[in-house]
């Protein structure tokens, strides 16, 4: 980086904190009695959706289970011994 360059950075970096300063310098006024109810029910709100996440977590991974078990049987199931085995009593109930 050559000192053009870095002086630029640097000026462009002081200026940005002057324009940011004097609003933050300022701080923030004292939250009113409406700010603090708004903000309780934004709380509420928050941990309401908070619960209706994690129930909508807990029923996909029921249902990921599920169909996990589902596939596994299905998988063990069609395994050649398995598919002879059936296909043998299959044979042997129709009396073929």
């Amino acid at each position: 980086m050559s000192a053009g360059e870095r002086e630029g950075l640097i000026a462009r970096i002081r200026q940005i904190r002057r324009v940011t300063e004097p609003s933050s310098a300022r701080g923030r006024p004292s939250a009113t009695r409406e700010d603090e109810a708004e903000l309780r029910s934004l709380e509420g709100r928050v941990a309401h959706l908070e619960q209706l996440v994690q129930g909508l977590q807990d029923s996909v991974h029921r249902e990921s289970r599920r169909q996990g078990d589902r596939i596994a049987d299905l998988e063990a199931r069609t395994q050649p011994a398995e598919l002879a085995k059936t296909l043998s009593e299959d044979a042997r109930n129709r009396g073929i």
